[in-house]
This record gives C-alpha cells, sequence and structure tokens, in this order.
C-alpha cells in the first residue's frame, strides 16, 4: 500500500473512531431522560452544550494556533485522550444534571482538538487532491456521527452505558493510531508564535470570504438536521420501535459518508466550488420542499431523507478544501479552526430555534426552517471573483 494510502486510511479511522464521541450522548438520549429525569428539551440542549464546548475549544486552539505550532498528531492524540474521558463522565453524573451537561461541554471542547486538527493533518500530506481526501475524512466524521445510533439500534439487550463506554474505547483507538503512525506531513510549515493580525484579515479576501460564509450557511443547516432527525423520523414514519428509529437515523446520517466520497471525486473533474454550490442547493431545495414531502408516503418519506442525508454534507469537504487552499500556509489550522469555530457557533442558533419552536409548530415545518442557511450560503458564495478565480490554485 502506498505511504501516502497508508496514512490517509489511518486518519480516516482515527477521524470516525473519536467524532463517534459527538453524538454518543444523542444515541442514548431516551434512556438518559428516563434514567436522569431530564426535560424533554434535553435532545436540543445537550446537543447545544457540546456544540458549546466545541466553540469555546476551537476558539483557544484558533488564538494559540495550537496544531500550527505544535505537532497535529500529539495534539489529536492528546485530545482524544481528554475527550475520550470526559464523555465517560455520562457513567457517573448520577443524578447531577450538571454533570452531565459538563461532561457534554468538555466532550466537545476536546474534539476541537481532532476535528479540524485532522483536516490540517490530512492537508499536510495531501498538497494535491486535497478535495478528494477530506471527502474520505469528512465521510469518516458522518459515520462516526452516526455511530451511536447503530450501537443503540444493536445494542438492545445491554445497558446503555455500553454505548458510552465503547465509543470512548475506539476513540482512544484512534488516537492510539495517528501517535504512532502519523508523523508529521512533508507539507507542514510549523509556526514558532502567533502572528497577530493574520486571522482577523482573512476575511479581506474575497474567495476565502465567500467559501467561508458558504461554509456557514451550510452549518446552519447541518447540525440541526443530525440532531432532528430521530424526532422527525418518528413523526413521520409510523409504527417503529426505538431501535427501529435508531437504525432509520443511522442510514440517513452514515449515507452522507459515501456522499462525501463521491463529491471528493467529482471535485477533482469540475472543481470543489461546484460541488459545493451543488450540493447546498439540492440540500436548500429539501428545506423548502420538506412541509410537501413530510404528508406522503412514509416509504416515499424514507428515500427523501436519506437523499437529504448525503446532500446536506456532501459540500463540507469542498467547503474545507476551499477554506484551506486560501488560507495563509502557516496560519492553515487557525483558519481552519476559527472557521469551524463560527460555523458551529451558528449551529446553536439553529438547534435552539428548533428545539423552542418544536412546542408551537407542527413536525412538517421543523425542517423546512433550515432554509435560510442554503440560501444565505449561495448568496455568499456567488460573490465570489468567479468560479474560474477560487477554483484556479486547487490541483
Amino acid at each position: 500500500m502506498p505511504r501516502k494510502t497508508f496514512i490517509l486510511t489511518i486518519i480516516v479511522f482515527a477521524q470516525f473512531a473519536c467524532v463517534s464521541l459527538w453524538f454518543a450522548g444523542n444515541g442514548v438520549m431516551t434512556e438518559l431522560i428516563r434514567d436522569y429525569n431530564l426535560s424533554p428539551k434535553a435532545l436540543g440542549n445537550l446537543t447545544t452544550v457540546v456544540q458549546l464546548g466545541f466553540i469555546f475549544g476551537t476558539l483557544i486552539f484558533a488564538l494559540l494556533a495550537v496544531a500550527d505550532r505544535i505537532s497535529p498528531s500529539k495534539v489529536f492524540f492528546f485530545s482524544a485522550i481528554a475527550a475520550s474521558a470526559c464523555n465517560l463522565g455520562l457513567l457517573i453524573s448520577d443524578q447531577w444534571s450538571a454533570g452531565i451537561y459538563l461532561s457534554r461541554f468538555f466532550t466537545g471542547f476536546f474534539l476541537a482538538g481532532i476535528y479540524p486538527v485532522g483536516m490540517k493533518i490530512a492537508s499536510d500530506y495531501f498538497d494535491k487532491d486535497l478535495g478528494k481526501a477530506l471527502g474520505y475524512l469528512l465521510g469518516a466524521l458522518v459515520l462516526g456521527t452516526a455511530f451511536p445510533h447503530l450501537l443503540r439500534s444493536q445494542l438492545e439487550t445491554f445497558p446503555w452505558e455500553t454505548v458510552i463506554i465503547t465509543t470512548s474505547a475506539v476513540a482512544l483507538l484512534g488516537g492510539l493510531l495517528v501517535l504512532f503512525l502519523v508523523p508529521d506531513g512533508p507539507y507542514r510549515k510549523p509556526q514558532l508564535g502567533l502572528r497577530s493580525g493574520v486571522l482577523p484579515g482573512l476575511f479581506g479576501d474575497r474567495d476565502f470570504r465567500a467559501a467561508a460564509f458558504g461554509y456557514f450557511g451550510h452549518m446552519w443547516e447541518l447540525y440541526a438536521f443530525w440532531a432532528f432527525v430521530p424526532v422527525v423520523a418518528t413523526m413521520v414514519i409510523p409504527n417503529m420501535t426505538p431501535n427501529d428509529i435508531s437504525l432509520v437515523s443511522f442510514f440517513i446520517i452514515a449515507v452522507g459518508s459515501i456522499a462525501c466520497i463521491i463529491g471528493g471525486y467529482a471535485a477533482k473533474k469540475v472543481g470543489s466550488f461546484k460541488i459545493a454550490f451543488m450540493a447546498l442547493a439540492f440540500s436548500g431545495l429539501c428545506c423548502l420542499t420538506s412541509p410537501l414531502v413530510f404528508t406522503l408516503h412514509p416509504a416515499f418519506i424514507f428515500a427523501f431523507l436519506l437523499f437529504w442525508g448525503m446532500m446536506v454534507i456532501m459540500d463540507s469537504p469542498q467547503f474545507s478544501t476551499l477554506v484551506a487552499t486560501h488560507a495563509p500556509v502557516v496560519n492553515k489550522a487557525s483558519a481552519l479552526t476559527l472557521v469551524n469555530c463560527i460555523g458551529f457557533s451558528i449551529t446553536i442558533i439553529s438547534i435552539q430555534l428548533i428545539t423552542i419552536l418544536s412546542t408551537w409548530l407542527s413536525y412538517q415545518w421543523l425542517l423546512f426552517l433550515l432554509f435560510p442557511g442554503p440560501f444565505l450560503g449561495l448568496f455568499a458564495m456567488l460573490q465570489a471573483r468567479g468560479i474560474s478565480s477560487i477554483e484556479k490554485s486547487i490541483p
């Protein structure tokens, strides 16, 4: 196996393993609500807490340029240890609900050293074909996000704590593999100190700004969609057991991993900008038509949600490619982390908006509220100097 292929395989598995911590709480949400006497709104609130932790983490990692100054593989490893330990905090929270929220907050905080740092490691190895490499990497993130739902559906005879222990163990393994098998890449340029003024000036570049704002529109939709898939599936597909809901949720989220890989290969032919624009447009169309589609036959609804699950994430690796390409080389990790930080701040607003309005609106209209994200993201992308301009520096 060629060395780059081997390295990418390790990074992809490690990303999948560690990101499974992200929705570990969502995978056992029914049991958490039951055993810890949580509010029915805990789904939105716990998801928001993880996002909030990630935001604080990415902000600190970006300001300190952690992955630009320290070996990214070491940052990834120590973050994996810390995130795994915080995830296990769900087991010792007992009836102390604040402990549950703290556990999820710090899990999100240390995921800031995993998700964007994993992309940084990939960009240190792949100067060319970065879009394809990030397609595999984001595909792993999608599978990791869906993994707790699969565990929940298959471990019905085991206590819910098994899901938490398993995700922490798998994440720890991913961190170990990166530490021992993925040295610093040939395109890495370590930074010995912060270069003040570089990050604030990022958005002065029109093409960087177009890619970043397109990504922000995408993020308004993505995590709210993933968080509320089990709720919507329960409402629109009748006669499902809790295990059925978990399995259906797994397929709707996990199918996005295939879309990321397909998008990565397609980007080699037509460019990352076009793939990101197309996927965001289709995803926005799904938002717009969802109230009508949710009145149709359950089989059609399931097929529609599978398609949406593909389109909602296909653009993500291509946005990351565009951001990485137009960021200053010595601050690439910090630029990716800063953009992630802003993007995940936006997810909190959309998740909380749907959580609040879910008590007022019919389920048919919940995901329609995600439409402004793709619409504004597409508008922002059209402000670039032109597709040929934004693509010209991407091999």
